[in-house]
């Protein structure tokens, strides 16, 4: 049977009176979600630059590894070169060998200069990544006491919250699909989550403009679903004002 317009009508503010209660319940929460959310993706964020580094520092010390056994395949020359000078015919065989000497033994001091380039990296390295922990730890300590705050808040208001989401689905049932959809519209973009109100005063409940009195009588009279000229909420009904 096909629900008249006094009985949607109803039927929606029964829906917006239960997504209030469900809205004023979130609000003791305030933005402790969001914050524990932040804190979460912030600590993501250390670990995998931590991550990184760690790697980073792997790479480093390959690095140091390999330059180090370069400067004994050098020093090797060196000395095969020093043990030829011993048995040389001529002066220019001497001159070349020892040019060679020469060119190891730069070889060592880059090597050398490089390791220590290194070294200097990987101290700077060890520190970002002590900051970083030490800034994970604490912000770590922030995420557990924001998380405990928000639980207990939550535990309060569960048993509460979860009778008003089942209210509110057998709520949905009784409410057709074209209105649903026009009431989730409107309650999303209303800053207050008001997507149904009642005229106070003379005014809209939701923006407080005025409302005529013709169409104040139109929506006493239920005969059709009538929005706000101005802010576009369902009006429901009219409130008297007891003198």
């Amino acid at each position: 049977m096909e629900k008249t317009v006094a009985q949607k009508l109803d039927a929606l503010k029964h829906l917006q009176d239960i997504d209030s209660q469900i809205d004023a319940i979130k609000k003791i929460r305030g933005d402790l979600p969001e914050e524990v959310s932040d804190l979460e993706d912030e600590i993501a964020g250390y670990e995998t630059r931590v991550r990184k580094f760690e790697n980073e520092l792997v790479d480093l010390n390959e690095e140091i590894n390999r330059s180090k056994q370069e400067i004994k395949t050098a020093e090797k020359l060196i000395k095969k070169y020093e043990e030829q000078q011993m048995n040389v015919r001529n002066n220019r065989e001497y001159d070349a060998i020892s040019k060679e000497v020469e060119l190891q033994t730069l070889e060592i001091q880059i090597l050398e200069k490089r390791i220590r380039e290194i070294n200097y990296k990987i101290d700077r390295k060890k520190e970002e990544i002590d900051q970083l922990k030490n800034m994970m730890e604490e912000r770590g300590q922030d995420l557990d006491n924001k998380k405990n705050e928000l639980n207990n808040i939550i535990g309060e208001s569960e048993h509460d919250e979860q009778k008003l989401v089942d209210e509110r689905e057998k709520a949905v049932g009784e409410i057709e699909d074209r209105l649903l959809y026009s009431y989730n519209r409107i309650r999303k973009n209303a800053r207050n989550g008001l997507a149904v109100v009642s005229v106070r005063r003379d005014a809209c409940g939701g923006c407080f403009n005025q409302v005529p009195p013709q169409r104040q009588a139109d929506i006493r009279d239920k005969k059709k679903i009538i929005v706000c000229e101005h802010c576009g909420r369902i009006l429901a009904d009219v409130e008297s004002v007891e003198v």
